[in-house]
């Protein structure tokens, strides 16, 4: 039986890029092991949403299949994505309606704090990125 996970993406990947691969590759086995996954980015987390962000990390891994894309596909058809919109529009400068994310903003549930809060409480596990 498969467990509640929520997975959260805060720091800035550019500081540290293998912990957001890691992260990327952990939510997306969670999601291939049947887990009912949430995953929230936010802050400077929200990074990873950027599709030339998620190209210069295949490029960057040089990994002969895109891993990182494979990993976004990955979770994006199998975990609920939760995304601060202040946070796309902070460091990403994108409005919503834009179009400018590797997922269509109907596919993201748009929250703050208030979301957070409730997917770690009723999460079984917490994994912070």
């Amino acid at each position: 039986m498969g467990k509640k996970v929520f997975i959260k993406f805060v720091s800035e990947p550019e500081n540290d890029m293998l912990k957001s691969v890691v992260g990327l590759a952990c939510a997306a086995q969670a999601v291939s092991d049947g887990h009912d996954v949430n995953v929230f980015f936010a802050a400077a987390g929200t990074r990873l949403l950027s599709p030339d962000y998620i190209e210069e990390l295949n490029k960057e891994l040089g990994a002969p299949v895109p891993m990182v894309s494979k990993f976004m596909e990955t979770i994006i058809g199998g975990a609920t994505l939760h995304c601060s919109f202040a946070s796309v529009k902070a460091v990403l400068g994108h409005s919503e309606g834009d179009g400018a994310l590797v997922v269509a903003d109907d596919r993201i549930e748009w929250s703050g704090p208030p979301g957070v809060i409730a997917l770690a409480t009723a999460s079984e596990v917490q994994l912070t990125y």
